[in-house]
């Protein structure tokens, strides 16, 4: 039987052997366990493509997004790129981070594509860890532009327009247009147009009309002071389409200024590009059976006869004289009218006299 005394130097030592063994696993293992503890995990997702089958006409905008995942325990920096489909790498990336935890960063690009293609986009972390995701697919199907092919049931308009008259020379400080335009709309089947005017480059007036074959539209001005321009007639639907250019000049003539004319002779000249001493203005409508109706006036700064002539696609049709005073002025002139169909042509009216001579053409289409 073991003594009392060796019981307890035995259970002393084993004691201290327990304790021995204990610090020296820990002091040999502590170096292991430092060395195999995990470092920070990092993910990442795949991209995803938006929209992920695209089609339609192109090019096309494709946007792509992806999530990563980093650890946090204070700062690190968060180093990405985007592999390609094709091979190819974008750029390296660089996000700062800090904090503790689980951050999650969301990437995004855009990639714009002008062709079919089918293809892959990925993300690859290279910091704090490197880690690449799944392929993230998509693909772009771009639709050819469909030929324009028309039928039986489109609409087809045409437009045409005029000044009436082109020219004016005379007292612009009254009340009333100086210059009419008169448009014409035609279209293949009946229709509601949307049409507007535009005077000199700016819109000046606007409708919508229902058209069964043919419609006049118009406008005037009353210009205040010596101009030239142009209007024209634009149809916005069913089809879109522009009249030819209705030219037009006014050349603005006060009393004081027509009656010291002679003593500046050549000073000034008006938009004709003559002195203006005898100028002539004509009008041009059609009516029922496209019968033709000219009216005109004749400005003149000089006393005497003034004579005159009409004459429709170059043929004279009538003729006469107008007498002026001292004080000159304007006067209205015989005009003609046709009771035969002309669908369109030119009327000319030629005036002569002691201020000079002057022509105005008036062009028309009867609808």
């Amino acid at each position: 039987m073991m003594s009392v005394g060796l019981a307890r130097k035995a259970a002393a030592f084993g004691a201290s052997a327990a304790v021995l063994a204990g610090l020296s696993a820990g002091l040999m293992s502590s170096p292991a366990q430092a060395a195999s503890k995990p470092a920070p995990k990092v993910s990442v997702s795949a991209p995803k493509a938006t929209p992920g089958d695209y089609d339609g006409s192109c090019p096309t905008k494709i946007n792509f997004s992806a999530q990563i995942k980093v650890p946090l325990k204070g700062k690190t920096e968060l180093a990405y790129r985007w592999l390609h489909g094709d091979g190819s790498k974008s750029k390296v990336n660089v996000i700062k981070l800090s904090g503790r935890g689980t951050k999650t960063v969301t990437v995004k690009q855009s990639i714009t594509f002008k062709d079919d293609v089918k293809g892959w986009e990925a993300i690859q972390v290279l910091g704090p860890k490197k880690v690449t995701s799944k392929k993230g697919y998509f693909s772009v199907s771009c639709q050819k532009p469909q030929e324009d092919v028309r039928t039986h049931l489109d609409v087809s308009v045409s437009a045409r327009a005029w000044a009436s008259p082109s020219s004016y020379a005379g007292r612009c400080d009254t009340y009333g247009d100086k210059i009419d335009f008169t448009g014409v709309i035609k279209t293949n089947r009946p229709s509601w147009v949307r049409y507007r005017w535009v005077l000199n480059g700016e819109v000046v007036d606007y409708g919508k009309i229902k058209v069964r074959d043919a419609r006049k539209v118009g406008f005037g001005i009353n210009p205040r002071h010596s101009q030239r321009g142009w209007a024209q007639l634009q149809v916005l639907s069913p089809d879109a389409t522009s009249s030819n250019r209705a030219y037009y000049k006014v050349w603005c003539k006060d009393d004081r200024r027509d009656d010291h004319h002679d003593d500046h002779k050549g000073d000034h000249k008006g938009p004709d590009s003559h002195a203006g001493a005898l100028s002539a203005t004509a009008s041009v409508t059609t009516g029922a059976g496209c019968s033709v109706t000219a009216t005109g006036s004749v400005t003149s700064a000089k006393a005497g006869t003034v004579t005159y002539n009409w004459a429709l696609n170059g043929t004279v049709l009538s003729t006469g004289s107008v007498e002026f005073g001292a004080d000159g002025g304007s006067k209205p002139i015989n005009g003609f009218s046709t009771t035969s169909e002309i669908k369109s042509g030119t009327v000319t009216l030629s005036v002569s006299g002691a201020g000079g001579s002057d022509t105005e053409t008036r062009s028309y289409v009867c609808s």
